[in-house]
């Protein structure tokens, strides 16, 4: 394992500490919902993102990666936010999280393996569009929920003066179905300790019901 799988299998670890303290069934909620949507965005299994017991009916994302920010309204347009972003290796690190009743603000460190050509696109300068880079900038994520935990939308600001764009040697590069296959392997572990709809206030509500 190198040393960018050991990040991608740990980046859930302070969400798994904050579940662990966390009592209010709405919080649970949200921070669930947090939880296996990036493992279903790692592996690449997006329809149950947008599936109507994790998301609202239309959705809002801003996004001010690169130098063209952008709005994503809609389910569609949030699939196709997806699947180009999939092309990429994507992670993040050193967490600032909490949960409110609004929603998550996560304060992080943002990682992707991406190829020269990519960064061209997004408006960096770069030696060779056909090399890999690790591209990392410290960001923020706020990312609304509704009041039955499910995600209204991203909010992601990235602070642009913590950018750093290093080339990667290719024996430590990753694939995107790397990172899929581990964030199979995440959520299946975690979906096998669980009830069905784990996710969701209603069943949340019940399991504390029953303790």
């Amino acid at each position: 394992m190198n040393k960018f799988e050991e990040q991608i299998y740990n980046c859930m670890k302070p969400v798994e500490e904050l579940l662990a303290k966390t009592t209010n069934p709405l919080h649970i909620a949200i921070l669930e919902n947090f939880r296996r949507h990036v493992h279903l965005e790692g592996a690449g299994m997006f329809n149950e993102i947008v599936s109507s017991d994790m998301m609202v009916y239309h959705p809002v994302y801003r996004v001010t990666w690169g130098s063209e920010p952008a709005v994503i309204e809609g389910k569609e347009g949030v699939l196709n936010f997806y699947h180009i972003a999939s092309k990429s290796v994507l992670w993040h690190s050193d967490d600032l999280l909490a949960v409110a009743d609004w929603g998550i603000a996560d304060e992080l460190t943002f990682h992707q393996l991406i190829k020269g050509q990519g960064l061209l696109d997004l408006g960096f300068e770069v030696d060779d569009p056909d090399k890999i880079y690790h591209y990392s900038s410290r960001q923020v994520f706020l990312w609304p929920y509704d009041e039955t935990g499910r995600l209204k939308g991203e909010h992601l600001y990235e602070d642009k003066s913590t950018v750093k764009i290093i080339e990667v040697d290719p024996a430590d590069v990753i694939t995107p179905e790397r990172v899929a296959e581990i964030h199979r392997e995440c959520l299946t572990k975690l979906e096998a300790e669980k009830p069905p709809k784990y996710w969701t206030l209603e069943v949340i509500k019940q399991q504390l019901e029953g303790k």
